[in-house]
């Protein structure tokens, strides 16, 4: 007789063994781990969040501007697993270098996300740049609230440092998607109704 154990130290995994006959004389084994889901769907322990919360030169006096708390509580409603991530609002000037910098683009845009992570196995970690001007002008041009363009693109950002893309119109739908469930469950409205109509 032989006993098989699995185990681990992952809280939110559940591990599994798998015993499979090979051939009459032999078998296969193998330890799995797989994520321990509520009824709900959503993993019975959240994930770890480690966030960091700045702000550029001469922006945390503008109105608007989300709380630390607001934006913990949108970070974490995207987030699928343990993360760290840098939050940063910036003025036009700082976005436009980071966006000429980075993407050659010579100009500012709403949000930008840099992930650090180089494969799937590493732990998501990434800054999300916001560029308040444009955050502020895209509200008002879309006939919403800030606090909802910002909780919007705070998601945007937390899902492209997790590895989501939007450069085919598959990815995109699944990523709008997203996106949309995610902040219909706080409350908001499709973030891509106006833009839609």
């Amino acid at each position: 007789m032989v006993a098989l154990l699995a185990e681990h130290t992952d809280t939110r995994q559940q591990a599994g063994l798998l015993v499979r006959p090979d051939n009459s004389d032999a078998l296969s084994v193998a330890v799995t781990a797989t994520p321990i889901v509520t009824t709900t769907g959503t993993p019975a322990t959240p994930p770890a969040l480690e966030l960091d919360v700045q702000h550029g030169d001469g922006v945390s006096k503008r109105n608007g501007l989300p709380s630390r708390k607001q934006i913990e509580k949108w970070v974490k409603s995207a987030l699928y697993a343990d993360a760290a991530l840098t939050v940063r609002f910036v003025d036009e000037t700082e976005g436009r270098t980071l966006n000429r910098s980075y993407r050659g683009k010579d100009y500012a845009t709403n949000v930008l996300t840099f992930a650090y992570a180089e494969n799937d196995d590493d732990p998501v970690a990434g800054d999300i740049v916001l560029c308040c001007p444009v955050v502020e002008s895209e509200a008002k041009a879309q006939k919403k609230s800030l606090e909802a363009h910002y909780a919007h693109l705070i998601v945007h950002g937390v899902l492209h440092a997790q590895g989501y893309e939007h450069d085919d119109d598959t990815e995109a739908e699944e990523m709008e998607a997203i996106e949309t469930e995610t902040l219909q469950a706080l409350g908001f409205e499709d973030p891509y109704k106006p833009i839609r109509e």
